[in-house]
């Protein structure tokens, strides 16, 4: 049985009906969460969510990327969000190689060095500065007042806010 299977398997005996409570694609409190894909982050537990309530859009690093504003851009020019969290964590394994080196693999297993972007990282709130200032700086995304950024300590579950 591979994986996925499991997954199915499970959605079969498991307790998910929808969301027929939620009749909008809006999400309630009018919020986006950018965060990393890692999966040791619960963003519903972090937050303590409830479905409906947010966007969430994950990527590798939770790094603000041209996708990620086009994601932030249609969330909020189509689906009412007014507000920005952008929330990395500790331990992540973006910091754990460097862009050449990661370039320099998929050339030489693909004989194609990447056209996108890495972005590794050393100092996470750094990173995570970084990112809030592309929110900030985006023509398309035209709610910036209220963009915060945070470190989420995958070991202690502290959530810390970066000025």
């Amino acid at each position: 049985m591979t994986a996925i299977d499991d997954l199915l398997q499970r959605h079969v005996d498991g307790q998910d009906h929808g969301a027929p409570e939620v009749p909008t694609p809006v999400p309630a409190l009018h919020l986006t969460v950018v965060t990393c894909m890692d999966a040791r982050i619960k963003v519903f537990d972090v937050f303590g969510l409830k479905h409906g309530e947010v966007h969430i859009l994950r990527n590798a690093g939770g790094i603000v990327t041209d996708d990620v504003i086009r994601s932030l851009s249609i969330s909020q020019r189509k689906l009412q969000t007014r507000e920005v969290i952008v929330m990395q964590h500790t331990s992540c394994g973006m910091a754990t190689f460097t862009d050449d080196d990661f370039r320099a693999d998929l050339e030489q297993d693909t004989g194609l060095r990447p056209t996108w972007a890495i972005e590794t990282f050393r100092d996470v709130e750094n990173s995570v500065r970084q990112s809030v200032e592309r929110v900030r700086r985006s023509p398309f995304v035209p709610h910036r007042d209220t963009v915060r950024g945070f470190v989420y300590d995958v070991k202690t579950a502290a959530l810390t806010e970066v000025q």
